[in-house]
């Protein structure tokens, strides 16, 4: 019988170590989620590319414009976009689960940092998409008590973490309540 022993990857584990680095040594989202933002600036991109040929083909008759005028310039920055963007996403994100808080800190050009103290949940949801699915990522979405900024969400947990971390805040939940 021979056992398997699974070698880490190193650049994901360069990945993680550079995010928790600039995110003040909080533990960064799941490494798959890195695929997933690139899968949806991917997504947007492309439609951007569609659009600036539709609109170059129905515009070279009307305007004297070189072949490309439009394609060019969108194509270089939907490339630098779907080459930068992903990683810097990713390395911006961070989260804490303290014993009575969570705090949850991004954000790529405006930084936010949440706090959110478990007293103040009132509800706790895991949600997945589609796209989330195929990466084996879930949301958890802590609803807060108050209207402004109610909603705290966290998405690139792995499915099993956040279902983790949902059962340890309803834990704390249930025991403020008695």
């Amino acid at each position: 019988m021979t056992e398997t022993v699974s070698t880490p990857d190193p650049f994901a584990e360069m990945e993680q170590d550079q995010a928790r680095a600039y995110n003040q040594g909080l533990t960064p989202l799941h490494p798959p989620q890195k695929s997933l933002i690139r899968l949806n600036v991917a997504i947007t991109v492309g439609i951007m590319t569609i659009i600036a040929i539709i609109v170059e083909f129905a515009i070279r008759n009307e305007l004297p414009l070189a072949t490309g005028a439009i394609i060019g310039p969108v194509a270089a920055i939907a490339l630098f976009l779907f080459a930068m963007l992903p990683g810097r996403i990713y390395r911006r994100w961070g989260y804490d689960m303290g014993d009575e808080q969570l705090r949850v800190l991004r954000g790529f050009m405006w930084r936010t940092d949440t706090i959110v103290p478990f007293n103040r949940i009132q509800h706790i949801d895991v949600a997945q998409g589609p796209f989330q699915r195929m990466f084996g990522l879930s949301t958890l979405i802590v609803h807060t008590a108050g209207t402004h900024n109610s909603i705290v969400t966290l998405p690139g947990l792995s499915t099993p973490d956040a279902e983790t971390m949902r059962d340890i805040i309803k834990g704390h939940i249930r025991q403020d309540m008695i």
